[in-house]
């Protein structure tokens, strides 16, 4: 491809290829926004089908239309500048370039291509090998639905009792993985996000979760008895013989299928947001750990655990796309947050003094 050929509909058309596409279709319910996926690979819908199965709805007309191609990495000749990671993050791993009204987004590890527009939303490369790229694009789009229409997007997980949600987050590392499928151990908690929440205060604040399931490593797994079915007993048993710092650092993905390892029902949408919990608890601390309430207001130094860029792929209502020296408006996400309980957990990490707080005082009266 020519530059002069680099616009949206000719990189459509390249990416597509000579791909064909299924008739089977899948479509999600996402609250009030529905979105269908079609695919040149019938074996990439079922996949995906089982995957958010907890969303599938019968066909009808879409809000969002997004189309998977299977095929090899393509190479459209195209020069990608690379994505600033966030602090703390090293490595390459997205890339973009930026045509007339739409944005190309390259995964560097993968050569997966992403093409997002206001009309055009194509996922192309080993999608199967990749799906969790695909699952990915998927959410980001319903993403971009939700803050085109105010809702602000926290780096937090969600849990829910009583028809209200707790959200927790912490910086780099901090077990909010962890310590959220212990409280599922609960048969009165719910799921209802693992590290996307989105917030909107409306009279009071609302809470909003992903069709994403949890992603969690080893270290999380081996220790909780209700998810030893997602590995072997010869690989929990070669974890545990780590020593316990170089396990909590292990990074291996596993998905977490919620309605399977905790039963149906344990998954919701949305809930009025009571509190939020920050872990700020540190693993070489001598200090037993402690949960206090705090003014958000003047501990700005925790937002930083609570918010989340957009990314690469979010596009404002104007067409403008989201750029990685952009920063995030605080006083935003303080008037979203006002009127709900701010938690700092501190000290050493005991996530079984933590789950019990939690549940006794967070999740179980009214703060």
């Amino acid at each position: 491809m020519n530059v002069s050929d680099y616009d949206t509909a000719n990189v459509a058309a390249a990416m597509k290829g000579d791909a064909v596409i299924a008739d089977n279709e899948l479509h999600l319910g996402l609250g009030a926004c529905t979105l269908r996926l079609r695919s040149n690979s019938a074996e990439l819908i079922t996949g995906l089908r089982d995957y958010f199965g907890h969303v599938v709805v019968e066909s009808r007309d879409p809000d969002l239309d997004i189309l998977a191609v299977e095929r090899e990495a393509p190479d459209l000749g195209i020069e990608f500048t690379d994505w600033k990671r966030e602090p703390g993050k090293t490595g390459r791993k997205d890339a973009y370039h930026d045509l007339d009204g739409a944005r190309l987004v390259l995964k560097v590890r993968t050569g997966m291509v992403f093409l997002q527009s206001e009309t055009d939303r194509i996922a192309a490369g080993p999608c199967l090998e990749y799906d969790n790229q695909v699952i990915n694009f998927i959410n980001a789009q319903y993403m971009n639905w939700l803050q085109n229409r105010g809702w602000l997007i926290c780096h937090a997980s969600g849990l829910v009792k009583g028809g209200h949600c707790l959200a927790m987050a912490g910086f780099s590392g901090g077990g909010k993985s962890t310590i959220m499928l212990r409280l599922m151990d609960d048969p009165s908690v719910s799921y209802l996000t693992n590290d996307r929440l989105f917030v909107l205060r409306n009279g009071q604040t609302q809470a909003v979760g992903i069709p994403k399931l949890p992603r969690i490593n080893p270290g999380t797994i081996v220790h909780n008895e209700a998810l030893h079915g997602l590995m072997s007993t010869e690989q929990r048993e070669a974890f545990l013989a780590m020593p316990p710092e170089d396990l909590w650092h292990v990074e291996d993905k596993y998905d977490v299928h919620v309605d399977r390892v905790y039963g149906q029902g344990r998954i919701v949408e949305r809930a009025p947001l009571k509190s939020f919990l920050v872990l700020n608890w540190n693993r070489d601390s001598d200090q037993p750990m402690r949960v206090e309430r705090v003014d958000l207001g003047e501990r700005r130094d925790l937002l930083s655990a609570i918010m989340k860029s957009p990314g690469p792929f979010y596009q404002f209502p104007d067409g403008r796309f989201f750029t990685d020296t952009m920063t995030l408006d605080e006083d935003a996400y303080l008037a979203a947050l006002d009127g709900v309980g701010i938690y700092e957990a501190k000290g050493g990490v005991d996530f079984d003094a933590l789950s019990r707080h939690c549940v006794d005082e967070l999740m179980g009266r009214d703060t």
